[in-house]
């Protein structure tokens, strides 16, 4: 597998490979800023504008997350036989279309439908052929740096977008955001949809010009049919622990979407204000992703992920606990970068986990599928999850029980990575065995 893989790379100039690495960056981000990041950095004004209880909007991630899970099934399979290109140009321009509803300001039941819409094109069309083809362009020695690149670098773009867009919104507020109106607030934020739904559509069109028309691997072991790919993968213990710790990581990584309204909550912050620490979160993901992700492969990725629960578990703890007080803004953003600093660090360090634990170059597709509808199931719950208990206790108490309960699953992250590496140690360095799975497949077949 290896020796394909470089052989194949060859054939891409230096360039070209990283013409191919800024796309599946940029479209790897830009897919998700209407459905994710703009709540993240913006939900405070989303809530308000929209006329929403944090247990409303949470029904409509609920909405995305029940498509999603079907989607991750689905769409392995369809990685793993239609090129990265054409599947990801459709995510994006699908999105995009998402958006044009989206800036009308739909009914809830509309909304829930818009986002059920944007988990098929943004799970079905894009996250596996976004793995599978990063997992190529790294090799077979370099998956944590190709994983951290990924996501440091769409967390580089996340934060200058975030930025951006919370510079435009401020600018659109002569007044300041404590003395605009409804309408006034309303109108900037119009501005931040559109521009969300331009800069989508135009990542369709990057990514089929960056991305070539086929795998970097070629000469591989051909898959088979769907099925028989998914109780190959099934077999594999050491995918569902893998799967857990995603889950569990994904758990902190929305807790993220609720510092702008924390922010504005327990310290009464302005929206711009809030914004901005909305937007700090987004600054920490590319220095903790690609250096974790650089980490993964130097120690096991297991023990990667082992040490960024520990920091994120820390990070929650302390804001649990009540630690930052009113008068403390600095201990605030010192614990908003802390615990980013272990969730965004897991996202350079979970998917190098294929490679520790021999999962086929052939089969990453449907592997990938396999490790997102449990790994990203917390989809179908966290958002009315998180918006009931911040309903249920309005002020700075509701948010100390969401990061208790953050707490608890980056704890239950760190047993899980020690399992996985235990497993991975005690079943030896990879001899081949994941080929010889597939070889041993091929003639049953």
């Amino acid at each position: 597998m290896a020796e394909l893989a470089g052989a194949h790379r060859r054939d891409l100039s230096p360039a070209r490979r990283l013409a191919m690495m800024i796309a599946l960056v940029v479209t790897g981000e830009a897919i998700f800023v209407l459905p994710f990041v703009i709540a993240r950095v913006f939900r405070p004004t989303l809530l308000d504008v929209f006329g929403l209880t944090n247990l409303e909007y949470g029904l409509a991630f609920s909405a995305y997350g029940a498509v999603a899970m079907i989607a991750y099934v689905a769409g392995g399979p369809l990685a793993d036989r239609y090129s990265a290109r054409r599947l990801m140009t459709l995510a994006a321009l699908g999105t995009a279309a998402g958006g044009l509803v989206f800036a009308q300001l739909p009914s809830l039941s509309t909304l829930c439908w818009l986002y059920a819409w944007w988990g098929m094109t943004s799970v079905l069309l894009l996250w596996a052929p976004l793995i599978r083809a990063t997992r190529e362009w790294g090799g077979q020695a370099g998956q944590g740096r190709a994983y951290g690149i990924l996501d440091g670098g769409r967390g580089v773009f996340a934060g200058i977008l975030g930025s951006a867009a919370v510079a435009v919104f401020a600018s659109l507020l002569p007044e300041g955001a404590a003395a605009a109106t409804l309408h006034e607030r309303e109108s900037a934020f119009m501005v931040v949809l559109w521009s969300a739904t331009g800069l989508t559509a135009a990542a369709g069109v990057l990514v089929w010009l960056g991305v070539p028309d086929r795998g970097l691997v070629r000469g591989g072991p051909e898959p088979g049919s769907g099925l028989r790919r998914l109780r190959i993968v099934a077999g594999m213990p050491a995918l569902w622990i893998q799967a857990l710790i995603v889950a569990c990581a994904y758990v902190g990584y929305k807790s993220t979407d609720d510092f702008s309204l924390y922010a504005r909550d327990a310290f009464g912050y302005d929206d711009v204000a809030a914004a901005t620490i909305g937007s700090l979160a987004l600054w920490v993901r590319p220095l903790a992703a690609m250096g974790m992700g650089l980490v993964a492969d130097r120690w096991r990725a297991s023990s990667a992920t082992a040490v960024s629960f520990l920091i994120m578990s820390l990070g929650a703890l302390m804001i649990a606990l009540g630690l930052p007080g009113p008068g403390m803004p600095w201990m605030l953003a010192a614990l908003v970068i802390t615990t980013c600093v272990g969730v965004c660090a897991l996202r350079g360090a979970y998917f190098a986990l294929f490679g520790e634990g021999q999962v086929p170059l052939a089969f990453t597709g449907t592997a990938v599928g396999v490790v997102s509808v449990v790994g990203y199931a917390p989809d179908l719950f966290i958002g009315p999850v998180m918006g009931w208990l911040l309903d249920r206790s309005p002020g700075s108490l509701g948010h100390q029980h969401l990061f208790a309960m953050v707490a608890v699953f980056g704890v239950m992250g760190l047993l899980l990575s020690l399992g996985f590496r235990r497993l991975t140690i005690l079943r030896g360095p990879d001899d081949g065995r994941a080929g010889h799975e597939t070889t041993s497949w091929r003639r049953r077949r």
